[in-house]
């Protein structure tokens, strides 16, 4: 059986090196804020946003949820983020993506009409050429950074290793895949389109998992000794829970992949604690710049 990458083990080390950093903020009269701006009603969004609220609670963050209904127009969309862009008392925003499809069309438009010192989820261009070139511009994406945080906590090394990342999205697969070659992995990053994802996938080291399809990754498509972080999270009305509503599940057919495999994250209990815990930390340094 996989040893299981656990979130919750990596989000509470990190957790009390925080606790310690507001603590020192609010020495200083400062509350580390975050503005949580939803458009729509999405499962994954809201599983992610209730995450968040517990995680911030936790660490002595202050939220702020801001709510659009799905048909938002873009016009009131940008009237809200100059409005936080305003607000001096208000240090990071993290905006749900992707936006509803009638937005999509202007969704470059309204990210990088915030403010980058408040873009603490790597969603403005000038985040995205400080996680192209390496250098410490705004912020990255938290999930793409909560996947370095597991991989440094249990030790997994990167150098040289042979990762495929499936997934080319700005929110995970691009930045974690530059995030790795900065650390010297070698990268090789599909997608659903690729022809013969077969010719890649058994020969990583390291899978992330970042397609957002249910049951993507089968038992015959790994080998034993792979690291597997899967990112996704998915809404599956079969996985019933105890509240007797549909659950979460990754790209990845758990009970097929995990007999084989060396290590991989669950869904949920992976990934999605660390990428809480990890926006926390990008709210409190943009705090401490401020």
């Amino acid at each position: 059986m996989a040893k299981l990458l656990l979130g919750k083990e990596v989000a509470d080390a990190l957790s009390e090196e925080l606790k310690a950093r507001v603590q020192q903020l609010e020495e200083q009269g400062i509350t580390p804020t975050l503005a949580v701006v939803r458009v729509g009603e999405n499962a994954g969004d809201l599983s992610y946003e209730k995450g968040a609220m517990k995680r911030a609670q936790q660490l002595g963050v202050q939220v702020r949820q801001v709510h659009l209904p799905e048909d938002t127009a873009a016009e009131r969309l940008l009237e809200t983020m100059d409005e936080l862009n305003a607000d001096a008392a208000l240090h990071g925003v993290l905006l749900f993506r992707p936006l509803p499809e009638h937005l999509r069309s202007r969704e470059s438009e309204i990210c990088n009409r915030l403010d980058p010192q408040k873009d603490v989820d790597g969603m403005t261009d000038l985040s995205a050429a400080g996680v192209y070139t390496g250098q410490a511009l705004g912020f990255p994406p938290c999930t793409a950074a909560a996947c370095m945080e597991i991989l440094d906590h249990y030790g997994i090394e990167t150098v040289g290793k042979k990762v495929v990342v499936m997934g080319r999205s700005l929110v995970i697969g691009r930045p974690a895949a530059l995030m790795l070659m900065h650390r010297h992995a070698t990268i090789t990053v599909i997608h659903t389109r690729t022809e013969d994802p077969m010719a890649y996938i058994p020969y990583a080291d390291i899978l992330i998992c970042a397609a957002g399809v249910k049951d993507l990754i089968t038992a015959g498509m790994v080998r034993p000794g792979q690291v597997v972080l899967d990112v996704s999270m998915n809404y599956d009305p079969d996985k019933i829970t105890s509240g007797g509503r549909g659950g979460m599940v990754g790209d990845c057919a758990f009970s097929q992949v995990e007999p084989i495999v060396g290590a991989i994250t669950p869904v949920p209990g992976g990934v999605g604690a660390v990428t809480n815990t990890v926006l926390m930390k990008h709210v409190i340094q943009a705090a401490q710049q401020a």
